[in-house]
């Protein structure tokens, strides 16, 4: 029996069978991904082969190819990755100016990870009736940033329902992951553009401008029209405080920033870090003011990742 992996609970998994029900299912034994040490070898979104049993639930016993994944490194075992979903077709990254404030540092490893896996985010800038004129005007310089770049980006608030039918709109017909950092109102969206979901919210420590994990597993939910018919998957995933890239090689994280690998092309050397060679198109352009200083420290951050061998490859 074949089906779509819909919840995630760490030890339990639901699965939606081909037939139209759903089972709860376990990992049958040592169950591990070819190539790939996880934390969660079975994701959200798995297409995947169960053997049901007795007791009314199954076991897992393989999971299909995956066209590409969301991943990240585990935060406690450095070894390990952590993948967020599976088979998606997009991702909407929920960030905020303030309240709490979403780093440019995780925006960009989120990205870079995405595009590893081709797969298109879109960047929803929440909690925009809290913003001050000054915090506004700087959000606007965020989303021509990235919107220069080539990724979508929207100015919305969840709680005044303002930018939520343009978000909507872009979700129909398609697997989409939502995540972001805790606190950013993930939870609060997603019951804006699916008012059946009830997902649980909770409000920010005011002590340390923080959020607080309100979503503890991964769910997808079907983003329903007219109450019935399914019209695409919304995957809502728990909130994250920082985002460790994963089985990156140094060469390859330049072409996972847009821009940095467009001027790429143009330096002296074929194999150029874009850190001190000479002849380096990526740095001129930094200087010329074409890439942002922000990006950049990011790639570095990335780099410096890799040279401290915080996160190692697999094995």
């Amino acid at each position: 029996m074949k089906g779509l992996v819909i919840k995630n609970t760490g030890y339990w998994y639901t699965v939606l069978t081909d037939e139209g029900g759903t089972v709860d299912c376990k990992i049958k034994g040592n169950f591990r991904l070819k190539g790939i040490r996880s934390t969660n070898p079975v994701a959200v979104g798995d297409r995947v082969t169960i053997q049901p049993n007795q007791e009314g639930t199954a076991f897992i016993t393989d999971i299909e190819d995956r066209r590409n994944y969301i991943i990240r490194k585990s935060q406690n075992l450095s070894k390990q990755s952590h993948i967020l979903a599976a088979n998606v077709d997009q991702a909407v990254l929920v960030v905020t100016i303030n309240y709490p404030e979403t780093s440019t540092t995780f925006i960009d490893r989120f990205l870079a990870s995405a595009e590893a896996y081709s797969v298109p985010v879109i960047l929803a800038f929440n909690k925009r009736d809290l913003l001050s004129p000054e915090e506004l005007h700087y959000q606007e310089m965020m989303m021509q940033l990235y919107d220069t770049i080539g990724y979508r980006c929207l100015s919305i608030s969840a709680t005044e329902n303002i930018g939520i039918e343009e978000l909507t709109a872009l979700l129909q017909g398609k697997i989409t992951l939502f995540s972001g950092n805790s606190g950013v109102g993930k939870s609060t969206l997603l019951n804006a553009i699916l008012p059946n979901a009830n997902l649980r919210t909770s409000e920010i420590s005011d002590a340390h401008n923080t959020g607080m994990h309100t979503t503890t597993f991964s769910e997808m939910l079907p983003l329903l029209k007219d109450t019935t018919e399914n019209n695409g998957w919304v995957i809502d995933t728990p909130g994250i405080k920082g985002f460790g890239t994963f089985d990156m090689e140094p060469e390859e994280i330049c072409s996972y920033f847009k821009e940095i690998f467009k001027f790429s092309k143009d330096c002296r050397f074929n194999n150029c870090t874009h850190t001190h060679e000479p002849g380096c198109a990526v740095i001129q352009a930094i200087e010329d003011h074409y890439i942002a200083l922000s990006r950049y420290n990011s790639y570095l951050s990335m780099l410096n990742d890799k040279e401290e061998g915080k996160y190692r490859a697999p094995y």
